[in-house]
């Protein structure tokens, strides 16, 4: 199998369903395109019941592993039919039989919706008039309870899918309701992360030409897609082409940071501005003290008594008290222009108490 030559080193890349069990060695790079189921029955077997479908009737469900052969043991398991009541034909026996009445009486197939190639299958068995496509009932069932939700509702992974009407010609004579899967372009994980992006990337630039070729298979190529919807953890480098356009942590931030930016200058400025003035408040405070110093010291002149030259000092010496007052309290600061107060009001007392002749 496919999956079985990636988990063992022969290759790189492979096509699996996403119907496929979780395998730890395996990682998804893209979802390509649908699979849908398609079951083909002979005319007069009753298509309205799995169990006359199926009882009793050779059935056609791809090699051992894949996605159809899977849904039949998964139906054989679910409506507990009896396995033995079902012959199994392989790719071998198909190849060898002689005639339309040695032919399967079902096809069970998950395969891209491809009218062509099941006309010219139909026409290589000689049996273009022999099968009819089951439905699992009208499209206004859909979303109802119906068989098809069932299946959805236990496996996430299939979705209700509608075959239009003449889509298949005659075997389309009414919409057919089934199921689909995605078929996944899966690699190994040591595959490296940019060669995974690359490849990616050339898928969506060559998908007009894709789609040119087969318009309904690679139409809905997207590289929109959720690694929920996988069975497969994706391929670091299909992460990192699906998030490409998503900004990284400082885009994503810038925003914030250009906001948290510009309030942090403006609390920087805020708070210099207002110690700024807080400094200025306390200078004007020790401005005062030196205009009344002064005032003392022009009020004394070399004519004034004993008893005036020792009231000035006091009250010198009563307004540094005030201004050492002030500073233990903060309301002054202990700068240049306190010290210069100091020596200023000592030098004033020098002179009162010793006059110059």
């Amino acid at each position: 199998l496919p999956l079985d030559a990636i988990e063992s080193g022969y290759a790189d890349l492979a096509f699996t369903s996403n119907a496929q069990p979780y395998r730890e060695e395996i990682t998804t790079v893209m979802p390509l395109y649908p699979t849908v189921l398609h079951i083909l029955h002979k005319n007069g077997r009753d298509p309205q019941n799995l169990h006359t479908l199926f009882t009793g009737a050779s059935v056609y469900a791809g090699p051992v592993g894949s996605a159809s052969h899977q849904l039949m043991t998964t139906i054989l398991e679910d409506r507990e039919l009896d396995e033995s009541s079902i012959t199994f034909v392989d790719e071998k026996t198909l190849d060898s039989v002689d005639g339309p009445d040695d032919l399967p009486d079902v096809f069970v197939l998950y395969m891209p919706i491809s009218p062509g190639r099941v006309d010219s299958t139909l026409d290589a068995l000689g049996a273009n008039d022999l099968y009819m496509l089951m439905s699992f009932g009208t499209p206004f069932e859909i979303d109802t309870g119906s068989l098809v939700d069932r299946a959805v509702l236990l496996d996430p992974r299939l979705s209700a899918f509608v075959i239009p009407v003449g889509t298949y010609g005659r075997l389309t004579p009414n919409p057919i309701v089934t199921l689909a899967v995605d078929k996944l372009l899966v690699a190994h994980p040591e595959l490296e992360d940019i060669e995974v992006y690359d490849l990616i990337n050339e898928m969506r630039r060559l998908q007009p030409g894709l789609v040119a070729s087969h318009p309904v298979i690679f139409e809905q190529l997207s590289d929109e897609f959720d690694s929920s919807d996988s069975t497969f953890v994706l391929h670091p480098g299909a992460q990192a082409f699906t998030q490409r356009d998503e900004p990284d942590v400082l885009e994503r931030y810038s925003g914030v940071a250009e906001v948290l930016v510009t309030l942090v200058i403006g609390l920087i400025s805020g708070a210099y501005a207002i110690v700024q003035i807080y400094h200025r408040r306390q200078k004007n405070r020790i401005d005062s003290f030196y205009t009344e110093v002064m005032e003392l010291r022009d009020s004394i002149s070399a004519d004034s008594s004993q008893a005036d030259r020792k009231a000035a000092v006091v009250q010198v010496k009563k307004l540094q008290n005030q201004a050492f007052d002030m500073l233990v309290n903060e309301k002054v600061a202990a700068d240049e222009s306190f010290r210069i107060f100091v020596t200023l009001s000592n030098d004033i007392i020098a002179d009162l108490r010793n006059p110059v002749a």
